[in-house]
Order: C-alpha cells, then sequence, then structure tokens
C-alpha cells in the first residue's frame, strides 16, 4: 500500500530537552498504525508536529508522497489531518453540534444554519455507528461520548488521516470496546488511523503495524503478525518487563480502616452508598472492583474528608475521623492516590518539586515563620525524583510539562514518603505505560510488606487481581461480597460487579 504519511528524520528540542531525535514513521493508506512509547518517549510530541501545533526543528514531512510544512492545524485540516486529543476541548455548555462546528459554521443568510449541521452530524454519526445525539449539551454526556464527539469534530472537516492520542485512557473497559468498533469503521470506509497508545493489548487486538520509540529515539516498526506483548514491552522499555506481581503472602494484623453502615449522598441528590461497610488490615491490600458509578468515588471522598458522610462511622486505628477537615485527615495518616491526577493530584502550573510538598509545605524544614524555604523544598523534591524515577529536566519544571506518567510518579512519591498508615490508591495506573505500571505496583506491595493498609480502587480486573489480597465487590453503593483473587475470575467478579450473587 502507498505511504500518505511520512515522517523523516524528525527532530523537535526544547529548552534543554530533546524530545524527538531523528524519529522515523511510515503509515500506510488504510491501515491502523499504533505509536507505542512509555509516558514521555516523545509520542503525543511527535503527532502534534504532524497535526501543526508545534514546528519541527529538522526532519521532513510528506502527505501522500508529497513534501509539505504544516505550520498550523488548520494546514493540517486542509491536508485531511484530524486529531482527538487525549485532553478533550469541548466547550461544555454548548450541544454536540455547536461544538462539532465550531470555526467551521454554516450559514443561512445572516445566520448559522443550525439545523442543516445538525442533519449532517446525525448523518456522520449514523455512517461510522457513532449514536451520538446531535442536540445533547456536552456537560451532560459521558466521557466516551464526549470523545465520539471528538472523533465527530474531524469527521465533519473531512479528515482521512485521523490521529488518537490516548483515546482508551479515560473510557470504561465496555466504551473501549465501542471505540474499537468505531476505529475499524473508519478504517473499513477508507480513513487511516495513527494510535498512539502504551496499552500492549489493545495494539495486538486492533492495529495492522506499530512503530516504537523509546526516549525520544526511534526503535523499531513492526507488523502486528510478526510480534508479541512480550516483545513489544521489552522493545518500549528497554529491558524485560514482568506483567505478573511478584509478592509473598500477606500477614496481616489488625484493622486500620473500619467503615459501618456508610450512608453518603451522590451529586444527584441521592445516596450513592447505601449501608457501606468494609474493613481493610495493616499489612493487606484489599481491592474493590465495579463498574464505575457504584459509589467508588464518593466512598474515597468520605474516607478522605472530601465529602460528608450522613450516617456511619469511619474509623481509623479505632479513632473516628468521618467529616473531619482533609488536612486532619492526612495528619491522621491517610495518604491518598487520586483518581483525577489534574483535578485532585497536582497544581498543574506549580513546579513537580512544589507539587511533591503539598501536603507537608507548612512543616519545617519547607517553612519556617511562615515563610516557605525554597532549597529545602527542592533539594526534597530532588531526592523523590530520584528515588521514583520521575522525567523530569528539573525539579523547577511545571508539573503540567511532564507526561502522566511521571505527574502520577511524582504524586505517589509524595504520598508513599509521608509513611501513611492507610494508602488509598485510585486507579492508580490508568493511562501509564507498562514499566510504569510494574513500577507503581511494586510500591504498592512494599507498603504493604512494611505493615501499612492499602486500599486499591480500579476499574482494571487485571490489576484487581494481581496485585489485592482480598477483594471487596461494590454494586449500587454496597460491598455485595469479598473474595480471594486465587478463588476467583473475571467471570465470577463481573457477575458480582452486575449485580449478580456470589457464587
Amino acid at each position: 500500500m502507498p505511504a500518505v504519511v511520512e515522517m523523516l528524520g524528525i527532530t523537535k528540542r526544547f529548552a534543554g530537552f530533546t524530545a524527538n531525535d531523528h524519529i522515523n514513521l511510515v503509515v500506510e493508506k488504510g491501515e491502523i498504525h499504533a505509536l507505542l512509547g512509555e509516558n514521555g518517549a516523545g509520542k503525543s510530541t511527535l503527532m502534534n508536529i504532524l497535526f501543526g501545533l508545534y514546528q519541527p526543528d529538522e526532519g521532513q514531512i510528506k502527505i501522500r508522497e508529497k513534501a509539505v510544512k504544516i505550520t498550523d492545524p488548520n494546514m493540517a485540516n486542509d491536508l485531511g489531518i484530524g486529531m482527538v486529543h487525549q485532553h478533550f476541548m469541548l466547550v461544555e455548555p454548548f450541544t454536540v453540534t455547536e461544538n462539532i462546528v465550531l470555526g467551521v459554521e454554516p450559514t443561512k443568510g445572516l445566520k448559522i444554519d443550525i439545523a442543516q449541521a445538525e442533519r449532517k452530524v446525525s448523518e456522520l454519526s449514523e455512517r461510522y455507528g457513532l449514536k451520538v445525539d446531535p442536540r445533547a449539551r456536552i456537560k451532560d454526556i459521558s466521557v466516551g461520548m464526549q470523545q465520539r464527539v471528538e472523533i465527530l469534530k474531524t469527521l465533519y472537516r473531512g479528515a482521512e488521516i485521523l490521529i488518537f492520542d490516548e483515546p482508551t485512557a479515560v473510557l470504561t473497559p465496555q466504551e473501549i470496546k465501542e471505540l474499537m468498533e468505531i476505529m475499524q469503521n473508519l478504517v473499513r470506509e477508507g480513513k487511516t488511523i495513527i494510535f498512539i497508545t502504551h496499552k500492549l493489548k489493545e495494539i495486538m487486538a486492533i492495529c495492522d503495524r506499530v512503530t516504537i520509540i523509546r526516549r525520544g529515539k526511534y526503535i523499531d516498526t513492526v507488523s502486528i503478525n510478526e510480534t508479541n506483548v512480550d516483545d513489544l514491552a521489552a522493545k518500549m522499555v528497554g529491558r524485560h518487563v514482568s506483567f505478573t506481581v511478584e509478592k509473598t503472602p500477606p500477614q496481616p494484623k489488625g484493622p486500620v480502616l473500619e467503615i459501618r453502615d456508610l450512608i453518603v449522598e451522590g451529586n444527584r441528590g441521592v445516596d450513592a452508598l447505601r449501608g457501606l461497610s468494609l474493613e481493610v488490615k495493616a499489612g493487606e491490600i484489599l481491592g474493590v472492583a465495579g463498574i464505575e458509578g457504584n459509589g467508588q468515588s464518593e466512598l474515597i471522598e468520605a474516607i478522605t474528608g472530601l465529602r460528608k458522610t450522613k450516617t456511619g462511622s469511619i474509623k481509623l486505628n479505632g479513632s473516628e475521623i468521618q467529616n473531619q477537615p482533609p488536612r486532619k485527615i492526612t495528619e491522621r495518616g491517610v495518604g491518598h492516590i487520586p483518581e483525577d491526577r489534574h483535578k485532585r493530584g497536582l497544581v498543574l502550573d506549580y513546579s513537580i518539586g512544589e507539587n511533591m510538598v503539598l501536603q507537608t509545605y507548612y512543616k519545617s524544614p519547607f517553612a519556617k515563620t511562615g515563610v516557605l524555604q525554597r532549597n529545602a523544598i527542592f533539594e526534597y523534591a530532588r531526592k523523590l525524583i530520584k528515588q521514583f524515577d520521575v522525567r523530569t529536566p528539573s525539579e523547577d519544571t511545571p508539573a503540567r510539562a511532564l507526561s502522566g506518567g511521571n505527574q502520577q510518579k511524582g504524586i505517589i512519591a509524595r504520598e508513599v514518603d509521608r509513611n501513611p498508615d492507610l494508602l488509598i490508591a485510585a486507579q492508580p495506573t490508568r493511562g501509564l505505560d507498562v514499566g510504569a505500571i510494574e513500577f507503581i505496583h511494586k510500591k504498592l506491595v512494599e507498603q504493604r510488606d512494611a505493615g501499612k493498609a492499602v486500599l486499591l480502587l480500579s476499574l482494571e480486573l487485571d490489576e484487581i487481581l494481581n496485585v489485592s489480597d482480598r477483594i471487596a465487590v461494590i454494586y449500587e453503593g454496597r460491598i455485595v461480597g469479598i473474595v480471594n483473587p486465587e478463588e476467583t475470575d473475571h467471570d465470577q467478579l463481573g457477575l458480582m460487579m452486575a449485580g449478580g450473587a456470589k457464587s
């Protein structure tokens, strides 16, 4: 097949840092081509160059065998290139149609012809199996649906080459399955897809070929038929990666967290937790498995003081912590790796060093008589950056400039180093590559082995089964059963998560 995209010798430097170092990428017409690499390997930078958001310092781009210089996203659109960004670029109060036509609105006289736009959006939605309501408001639809709106934005502008940047990072397992069907529909209609990811199973399931980059350098391009998950992982990380969590049998002691008959109201005015009871012991990892929206977020917020409870009891080491201020709960010995690292884990415009003392900045040696001691903060941050392998140009780099995986490592460094009695890890590996996942699982097990209690909440059943010592299944705001990982499987957990009885 002829090449529709050729990126040859692409180099991009930022201040003191080379993000792309003479990378080659050749994509053939009608294929799903994966761009694989660790967090921070340079994948998004390379695609931002193709989409005209960055300009390369060296190298050449050819589209349909013709050399081009893509100066901005409008020129990329003119060349038939569309990009579905990892963090959606949507206006929440607007409708689906208003977002899709923004900047290219059809007019009737002096007015926007919204009816014509809705008809075209409906036709595209039907043709590609997207099933989006053109009149729905963005703020009222799910994350999976918002992503479909981003896809429709590119199709409305006539894209033939679609770049998907980490499209499954924020989706539920069902939404991932539906997205893969949509991608296959797009290819059947003659589109070409570049799929940025680090999820090896997804690559093996849907892609034709894969190009691997590591720390900004081109490593290899291989056909999916001629490779396997172990080889791809080794090429991506540069060493063998273990997909099983190595741990000794747990040595649980007394309860650290005790929750009894907890009732918590959700955002819509109805109870999200309905008499939930749970216990986490010192020296164990308790995994909570459940379909998203069954009370997991409200449970975390209630424990950490971010949401008031109605009735029930939450005890830490035998003392009540229910409805106490978050800082007081933190100081009592609770660490929290939040499910949304951008909203709850980091102040993105602060440096990564400043983010590492968000829980302790007011204490010595980080503050004296109310004045922050930058030298002490950055000395501490340098220690954690080295210990937790946070890849950053310096401790003074803004947190938003780091890759998702390195942002997550920064949060975990901060929470683990405080040595909490209870560590709550909510979706701790969401959006991370296999090397980072292996590292984070190892840190959770180390906390357990140090006699700490770990509460793991994850939508990834493989993660729950591999890491947990016991598994509690949550359904409609209650724990419906507790099982041992070695005595259960995906099917039984899936049945319990859907409200079926424990077998």
